[in-house]
């Protein structure tokens, strides 16, 4: 597993393996995020539209906006709210803005009702609107003030003016009526420019002159996350979570999965393979007490990085590879005599195997079948018996563990003759009428000394 990459059918692996243990998470995250969402009061949020009139850039709205939410406005709001269980810190946090087009400036208000989401936005937007106006009206402190006064009697004193040279002047061309002409022009001039200014003045008025775009909406659902959401997103962490765990855990599993390394670790030769009749998962250990009581009730006492069977193909192939394998056992017996069988416990595929194996091998006397714990191995000392076989499944047992049942062996004076990797198929739905049934192993002509290549 360590050395394959992780693809979709690794996840559908877990999934159909842990499948108990996952929706046990799920729920229990979707658990988690309902008290979350018990400790989370309920939110609603609303939006009231403030119209800025006139011509803005963006820098201008933008500078707008933040005008909206600055501490003087929502200061203001909070004061004619008057809530005294929210502080005004906490207010500030609860209102934001935003320019969007149109010279809009949408601002928005949360709060734990529907109705004081909607006095909250509808009272920062009427502050706001007079606080612009108040810059407005102060800008350029009191020449600002007193700029559209002065324009005007300039303008009055300029027309008086004009006035009184048109009438003293004379209209031939003497020196004095060409510099009346002159003076004259000159003064139209300077009333021209007057009344430009007025009218540049006369657009920022019209900016200042903000309007509130109705009140804002009450808002009918609990603002994000709602507690809806909150239980899906526990489930699916968890459940996430849950997937990367088995992954990161398969990453770094030492768990021996092919037969070179299983034969390595025991220090014999690997005799062949044999399958027996199983559904995936097929590795079920066995145990008492409550803990294991636990891992039957959660599903983690299943594997489920182990192989998925292969469909039985041919009878007739599957005989022959037990041939094989036993033809290997009687060639590796160093002396006629009693086998004794090697298992791990737990590995039920291997006990079915190696009861399949002590019922088809020539022997002298019935070979013995011996679970021996790989925690604590203890083989029983030799009799009569003429060698060791040892018959495990693939993807179950660490390099140590199985070093452990060899040495185990050694010092109960058993020379270990080789190994076996056991697995499992999946029977046919359909047979012919000369199939086995189900869960039974073919017949083998123990007999037949078959020699060959690898089984």
């Amino acid at each position: 597993m360590s050395d394959e990459t992780i693809r979709l059918v690794t996840i559908g692996r877990i999934v159909r393996g842990r499948r108990r243990l996952l929706t046990i998470l799920a729920v229990a995250g979707a658990l988690v995020g309902c008290g979350t969402s018990l400790l989370i009061p309920p939110r609603y949020t609303t939006s009231a539209s403030v119209l800025l009139p006139g011509a803005w850039e963006e820098r201008e709205l933008l500078t707008q906006a933040e005008i909206a939410t600055s501490s003087v406005v929502v200061d203001h709001a909070a004061a004619t709210l008057g809530w005294t269980r929210v502080s005004r810190s906490e207010l500030r946090d609860r209102v934001s803005a935003e320019a969007t087009d149109g010279n809009i400036i949408k601002i928005s208000g949360t709060a734990d009702t529907p109705k004081r989401a909607q006095q909250l936005s509808d009272q920062v937007a009427q502050q706001f609107v007079a606080f612009a106006s108040r810059i407005a009206g102060d800008t350029n402190g009191l020449e600002a003030a007193a700029g559209p006064e002065a324009l005007r009697k300039t303008v009055e004193e300029t027309s008086r003016r004009i006035t009184d040279l048109a009438e003293a002047a004379d209209p031939g061309q003497t020196v004095e009526s060409v510099q009346g002409r002159a003076e004259l022009a000159k003064l139209r001039t300077t009333l021209q420019e007057a009344m430009d200014k007025l009218d540049q003045a006369d657009p920022g008025a019209g900016e200042a002159n903000m309007v509130v775009m109705g009140p804002a909406a009450r808002p009918t659902g609990e603002a994000p996350p709602t507690r809806s959401q909150l239980i899906v997103a526990g489930a699916l962490l968890f459940f996430l979570l849950a997937v990367i765990g088995h992954l990161a855990a398969a990453r770094v599993s030492r768990r021996l999965r092919t037969e070179p390394e299983i034969a390595a670790a025991l220090g014999s030769a690997l005799l062949g393979t044999v399958d027996v009749p199983g559904e995936w998962p097929a590795y079920r250990p066995e145990g008492r007490g409550a803990r294991a009581r636990i891992r039957r009730l959660l599903g983690v006492d299943i594997r489920w990085d182990v192989p998925t069977p292969q469909a039985c193909g041919d009878v007739a192939s599957m005989q022959i590879r037990y041939r094989r394998v036993c033809a290997r056992i009687r060639d590796q017996l160093p002396a006629p005599g009693r086998l004794l069988v090697v298992v791990p416990d737990g590995d039920d595929v291997a006990r079915r195997a190696a009861k399949q194996l002590a019922a088809e091998v020539e022997s002298d006397a019935l070979p013995r079948v011996v679970g021996v714990s790989v925690s604590q191995p203890i083989v029983p000392d030799r009799d009569n018996e003429s060698g060791a076989l040892i018959v495990l499944s693939a993807g179950c047992w660490t390099a140590e563990e199985l070093a452990g049942m060899a040495e185990a062996c050694s010092d109960a004076g058993h020379e270990v003759v080789g190994t076996v990797v056991a697995g499992t198929y999946r029977a046919r739905s359909t047979k012919s009428p000369g199939d086995p049934p189900n869960g039974a192993a073919p017949p083998i002509a123990v007999g037949v000394d078959v020699r060959g290549g690898s089984g």
